[in-house]
């Protein structure tokens, strides 16, 4: 028995497929299958039912699987254990961030990250909260930078900063002649929303205390997971919408004027690392979350009286 072996059952088990396992960890289909019927005559056990398609674990097989995870985990503490004794961050990083923070926090930290850590393969996606929680858990993404709390006993959330939330009014709105805003003030037939599925509208929906079944309009009826598309909705079709702190920092002189504050306490979404729980890359993560405090604004996260916004 060897480690390489419990890796291919382990490939096997995920995609089902003994051609798709061999791709990924790349060997061929033949040698792939050799070793893992060499893995079942050494330990009297067959580990998988061939002649169902896709195939599947037998009993046995699930419970050797199982093993195989573990010891496959242990394993790659150990190695990483070795790389914290020498300080070093290597190996490959899967990152998926969501959609309303990736295009305005990534360029500020990613660069100077990845010239900090050149052994360091870094792999980002995009995707929605649902698909980062469910990425994580099923082990494809390592770190998840998300809003939070996500409230998941199987995840483990390190907060990094706090955004507050910021209403851009167009200015033939009457909100606009307002310097501070209460989330009662808007009014919710001119408020541009994102799509469902993202986190943001989520919250959206939370500042102005509405449950989504009640969320009904006779206005315009548009969906989008851009927060450009937000901004340029009420630019060109007033409105109002709601925008993280991020998002309005390129803004030009005359789309500022159409920021305006909530008052206190200020509406933020806390922002955070997720890992799995059996996430061990503990020096990677640190690094990480240093790197990005280090190279934030100095106006995000001041808000001293804040009302963090559930997704």
């Amino acid at each position: 028995m060897n480690l390489q072996q419990l890796d291919y059952i382990i490939a096997v088990d995920a995609h089902r497929h003994f051609a798709k396992a061999a791709e990924k960890t790349f060997v061929t289909q033949p040698t792939l299958s050799m070793m893992i019927q060499k893995l079942e005559e050494e330990l009297g056990v067959r580990i998988f039912d061939r002649s169902k398609q896709p195939v599947v674990p037998t009993r046995e097989g699930e419970e050797i699987i199982v093993r195989a995870k573990q010891i496959m985990s242990d394993v790659s503490r150990m190695r990483e254990f070795a790389k914290q004794l020498k300080h070093e961050i290597s190996g490959e990083m899967k990152l998926a961030v969501i959609p309303t923070l990736a295009p305005y926090l990534l360029p500020l930290f990613l660069k100077s990250f990845a010239e900090e850590h050149p052994l360091l393969k870094i792999s980002i996606r995009e995707l929605v909260t649902d698909e980062i929680i469910n990425s994580l858990k099923n082990g494809d993404i390592d770190i998840g930078l998300l809003a939070t709390p996500l409230n998941d006993a199987r995840l483990e959330e390190h907060p990094v900063f706090y955004e507050e939330f910021f209403a851009y009014v167009a200015a033939s709105e009457k909100l606009s002649k307002k310097k501070y805003l209460l989330p009662k003030d808007i009014d919710l037939s001119k408020l541009w929303l994102l799509e469902e599925g993202h986190c943001l509208r989520n919250q959206i929906l939370d500042l102005c205390e509405l449950k989504k079944k009640d969320f009904q309009s006779d206005r315009l009826h548009y969906e989008t997971g851009s927060i450009e598309t937000l901004k340029n909705l009420v630019d060109h079709h007033q409105g109002i919408t709601i925008l993280p702190h991020l998002a309005t920092l390129d803004l030009s002189k005359k789309q500022k004027e159409k920021i305006r504050e909530f008052a206190h306490p200020k509406p933020v979404r806390e922002i955070s690392l997720v890992i799995n729980k059996n996430f061990h890359r503990i020096s990677l993560l640190e690094a990480l979350k240093s790197e990005i405090e280090k190279q934030l604004p100095p106006t995000i996260g001041k808000a001293k009286q804040k009302r963090v916004l559930g997704i």
